[in-house]
């Protein structure tokens, strides 16, 4: 390895893993927290209809925002590159990019509300009362639309520059403050579900408002203003081609997980209930690997950026230990208190038992799916995104494939035998298509 390669890419330690990976990690697990007051304070208004807005409100903003999470992926592997590179004034544009697609993006979306809205209570209708509590909450969470979708461009950013602490107090100050307000709002004033909104919209401007004065470090450099740099056609249409990439690979996964529910629903309302407490067990999971995934985001991007295949493939290697150590750690948690979990998470009996006649499954998850989860950070650091959006493809048709033959013989325990092989899959594909990254380190 060169003298560039080292300065640029650093010692590779498992101090260093743990240094990025554990603050993503404690910043995810606030995620579910603020999920729970949300539904909490308005569960205290003594009524159906709130609950069922929020939730139904929330899930359509969610996943709407959700489409533009290809600006923390992106976003993390190219400004890792450029660092790897020692390229200080791209790592600056980089950032502008990502806030000029962000703004408007949001902008759009505030524009366009009213068809967009339309289209998506066509697939997810309610009753008149919830729809019309849902349409409310939309309409003041929408503005902050621009706030929301940056906030995926400075966290991609903040964790290509190895400040993954600086997204744990991100992430700490929105759901704090968030949680806060929602107390006051709803609890106190008596907004109600639109105090909920009022509350995230404070909680996403003034997180964007933070986001950027911790990626300020990004303004000191005068690219960051350059409308030659900014606006290099090269470097946008990279751009573009990986976030588009990321795009199409997050909706085929997308496609996985909801057909696994529409195909679940056709087993029963018993089954369905239980599939749903079981989903839980792979949330906490992807929580979980997130933080070393996103380690090796960093690791392997700065890597390709410096031309070093040897520091690329430590950095792989190094994420992955850990990833696979805290993957058997979760299998033996599930093991144990796998039956404990459920009953947490429901109590009634019928459900528990239901439950617990698919947790073996639930055990299998976090070994069976650590090889897609670790490669998929692997190949976003890398910008190999073309390779992710096909592997994805395929995975789909395995899993379709897999549900179509494995169902009608083993009815929903086939379903979820369908679902771990697509993780298999997913993880086989790539690794397959591995040794080319490599390659690309030397070019």
């Amino acid at each position: 390895m060169s003298d560039h390669s080292v300065a640029a890419v650093g010692a590779l330690t498992h101090k260093r893993v743990l240094a990025i990976a554990v603050p993503i990690v404690l910043s995810n697990a606030t995620v579910p927290i603020l999920g729970a007051v949300d539904t909490g304070v308005v569960g205290q208004l003594g009524e159906a209809a709130p609950i069922g807005a929020v939730a139904i409100g929330s899930v359509i903003l969610s996943s709407i925002f959700w489409l533009f999470g290809f600006l923390r992926m992106g976003t993390t592997g190219l400004v890792a590159q450029a660092r790897g590179a020692g390229d200080s004034g791209e790592v600056s544009a980089l950032l502008s990019r990502v806030l000029m697609i962000a703004f408007s993006a949001g902008l759009m979306l505030i524009v366009f509300q009213i068809p967009i809205l339309w289209a998506a209570f066509q697939l997810a209708p309610a009753s008149a009362e919830v729809e019309t509590l849902a349409r409310d909450y939309i309409a003041i969470r929408i503005w902050s639309a621009p706030f929301a979708i940056a906030i995926f461009g400075f966290t991609g950013w903040l964790i290509a520059s190895e400040r993954s602490r600086s997204v744990l107090m991100l992430q700490l100050w929105m759901n704090g403050l968030n949680i806060a307000l929602d107390l006051w709002f709803v609890l106190g004033l008596g907004w109600g579900v639109q105090g909920v909104a009022i509350a995230t919209v404070i909680a996403e401007i003034t997180g964007a408002m933070f986001g950027l004065y911790l990626c300020r470090s990004a303004l000191k450099h005068p690219d960051w203003k350059s409308w030659v740099k900014v606006f290099d056609v090269a470097r946008m249409t990279n751009m573009a081609r990986v976030n588009t990439d990321i795009m199409i690979r997050s909706i085929l996964l997308l496609s996985i997980m909801v057909s696994f529910a529409f195909f679940g629903a056709g087993f029963g309302d018993l089954t369905l209930a239980a599939n749903h407490i079981l989903m839980q067990f792979i949330s906490i999971t992807a929580f979980a690997m997130d933080g070393f995934a996103f380690t090796a985001e960093v690791i392997v991007g700065q890597a390709l950026g410096a031309r070093s295949r040897s520091a690329l493939r430590q950095g792989a290697i190094l994420s992955s230990m850990w990833g696979l150590g805290v993957s058997v750690v979760m299998t033996v948690v599930f093991a144990v208190f796998g039956g404990a979990i459920i009953d947490t998470m429901t109590t009634a009996p019928d459900v528990q038992v239901e439950a617990r006649r698919f947790l073996p499954w639930m055990i299998a998850v976090p070994v069976a799916g650590i090889g897609a989860w670790m490669l998929d950070g692997i190949f976003i650091g890398a910008t190999r995104t073309r390779d992710m959006r096909n592997m994805s493809a395929l995975s789909l048709i395995v899993y379709l494939g897999a549900v179509y033959a494995l169902t009608p013989l083993f009815g929903a325990h086939g379903l979820w035998a369908a679902l771990l092989i697509s993780y298999l899959a997913r993880g086989l594909t790539l690794a397959w298509k591995y040794p080319a990254l490599e390659q690309d380190a030397e070019r």
